[in-house]
């Protein structure tokens, strides 16, 4: 049988399975709802089961003809983390970034690639990324496209079985320097890189990198503020 429940703070903490204080506030609504343990999600082929950070079963909420599933156990399912910043009132679903993403806005899509091959790095897949190995080095070039909306650029790049022995960071309509970096090495590992973009529409990476070596940047630990 089901079993009816309020779903006020505590149904809302079912739904998403983080803490209640996210849902303080004034634009809470009591209704009233019903666990259905009888619906099943299928993630990929596998019936997944949902369960909150402590261990504890989650099941699915059927409300008004439509049924709810927690999204905390839906990251878990596929390996997104989901966290909640209770000084915005927000849930974040994927990796929590100080910033917007560099995919939100435009970027050179040439060696753009979510192939887990390339996505895996040190033990965390990154989803999307930029992605190039070069057997006979290379100086490939990437362009964004903040257009003038940002201040700061944290770009973060690593170095695949080799050396990238040059990072310069301009200012591709102006064509001002905003950054130089040198050698960044595989044992660096994710090296962070912050500019100043004040009033920049296009930015411009331009990398050397060595013979049989390669460089990978994740789209979405990159970020424009």
């Amino acid at each position: 049988m089901k079993k009816a429940i309020v779903a006020s703070i505590t149904g809302a903490a079912l739904l998403v399975g983080i803490s209640t204080g996210v849902y303080a506030g004034t634009n809470m609504k009591k209704i009233e709802a019903y666990l259905n343990g009888d619906v099943k999600v299928r993630v990929n082929g596998k019936v997944a089961q949902f369960n909150d950070d402590k261990g504890l079963a989650l099941q699915p909420i059927t409300y008004n003809g439509n049924v709810y599933v927690p999204i905390k156990g839906i990251g878990n399912a596929l390996q997104v983390p989901v966290t909640s910043d209770t000084k915005n009132n927000e849930i974040i679903v994927g990796e929590k970034v100080n910033g917007t993403p560099l995919n939100a806005e435009d970027f050179n899509k040439t060696p753009y690639s979510k192939d887990p091959k390339h996505t895996n790095y040190k033990g965390t897949n990154y989803k999307e990324v930029l992605y190039e190995h070069f057997d006979g080095g290379g100086a490939p070039s990437l362009f964004f496209t903040p257009n003038k909306k940002y201040k700061k650029l944290v770009f973060k790049i690593a170095a695949i079985d080799g050396n990238i022995t040059s990072v310069k960071i301009s200012d591709l309509d102006q064509n001002v320097l905003l950054k130089e970096v040198d050698t960044i090495t595989p044992e660096d590992g994710l090296k962070e890189i912050e500019v100043d973009i004040g009033g920049v529409k296009t930015i411009a990476v331009n990398l050397q990198v060595n013979t049989d070596a390669g460089y990978m940047v994740p789209l979405i630990s990159s970020y424009y503020k």
